[in-house]
């Protein structure tokens, strides 16, 4: 089990394949986090699937439509890129070309992924079950995907 220091600013997602913690970085991206945790209490992310999973590379959720083409009802968000390295278990935000389009949309790297670096924003990392996001089913589109049933912020639970 992850130890949870700072229970505001950690997302526990229970996803079709256990448990994922991820500990929030709003020293990195404070606007994103406070986004996140906005869409995970008002249960946004519950039931949305893992819609494009590339080997090696990424997970990527939080699309309502399950396609990669849709957002929350919230504005997008503006860019808060930093130095932080893109490695295994980053947690960072999709985005469409625009640097200021990341919505509700993130994803989770299964390697380093350094050609991303200082053009997505990166507002977290695993703590915990990176065994479990090394289990979601891969594809673009996934078949039959696997799904949040949940996120949270710990301080809720």
């Amino acid at each position: 089990m992850a130890d949870i220091t700072d229970p505001e600013n950690t997302l526990i997602i229970e996803t079709t394949k256990g448990r994922v913690v991820i500990a929030m970085r709003p020293d990195l991206a404070p606007g994103h986090v406070a986004h996140i945790k906005k869409l995970a209490r008002e249960n946004f992310y519950d039931g949305i699937v893992f819609h494009r999973v590339i080997d090696g590379f990424m997970a990527q959720t939080g699309c309502p439509k399950g396609s990669g083409t849709g957002n929350s009802k919230y504005p997008d968000l503006k860019a808060e890129f930093s130095r932080e390295p893109h490695v295994r278990g980053t947690a960072s935000m999709a985005r469409a070309s625009s640097p200021n389009s990341a919505n509700s949309q993130f994803f989770i790297c299964f390697d380093e992924a350094s050609f991303l670096d200082g053009q997505y924003t990166v507002w977290g990392n695993v703590i915990e079950g990176m065994d479990n996001v090394d289990k979601i089913k891969r594809g673009e589109p996934v078949r039959e995907p696997d799904k949040m049933i949940s996120v949270r912020v710990a301080a809720d639970v």
